[in-house]
């Protein structure tokens, strides 16, 4: 996968559009009811960016980061400002917020993931671009010290020291980013003055990595 470890400056974000994509399959039977399906067990996300920049130099970094990325070519990172961290956006994460999996006294190796909704419904995201020194670990509700433990921020795993013993839950709290890329190999921007012009807007989706 052909993905550059950095992040959109956040400036170029704001007043940003966009969210979860879905893929459903509908087959409506001759009795009138429906077969439904789906050939994703993740969703996608979409964004639209740069429809409210004015400032030709906000718009010259946005071109510069375009170019860098050679357009579609080249992954990258984007903090997306409604779903960022292991909790609320608004909330303070902690060590617990996350439930990684359990113990057996052998496995050392944990991947960051994030859950929505409850019960047997729920999904599980993996999160693959977690924020550097942002991420928290505990094992049975105790936080582990740093140092005890390693994060890989390009995928997402974590390895404890010391394998936690059988059954012993281990959880996280982390920020992290979402992988995505340009949809769009063109960039186009529109002059209303010698300081200000417009942009339209780029979309951005989600890579797999």
């Amino acid at each position: 996968m052909s993905f550059h470890e950095v992040r959109l400056p956040a400036r170029l974000a704001f007043g940003s559009t966009g969210g979860v994509e879905r893929r459903t399959e509908i087959v409506t039977l001759g009795s009138g009811f429906e077969r439904r399906s789906t050939p994703w067990a993740q969703g996608r996300r979409r964004y639209l960016i740069g429809a409210n920049l004015k400032s030709l130099d906000d718009m010259a970094v946005l071109t510069s980061f375009f170019e860098a990325r050679r357009g579609r070519l080249y992954g990258f990172r984007f903090r997306d400002f409604a779903d960022f961290k292991s909790c609320a956006p608004g909330a303070s994460t902690s060590a617990v917020d996350q439930v990684l999996g359990q113990g057996d006294g052998a496995r050392s190796e944990f991947a960051l993931t994030k859950r929505y909704g409850d019960g047997p419904t729920a999904v599980e995201r993996r999160i693959v671009k977690p924020v550097e020194g942002t991420v928290r670990v505990a094992v049975n509700g105790m936080e582990r010290p740093e140092g005890t433990f390693t994060v890989d921020h390009m995928t997402g795993m974590v390895t404890l020291d010391e394998a936690p013993g059988a059954d012993a839950t281990v959880t996280a709290g982390f920020e992290f980013d979402t992988p995505v890329r340009f949809d769009t190999d063109r960039i186009e921007v529109t002059l209303e003055s010698f300081a200000a012009g417009r942009l339209a807007a780029a979309p951005l989706i989600e890579v797999r990595v």
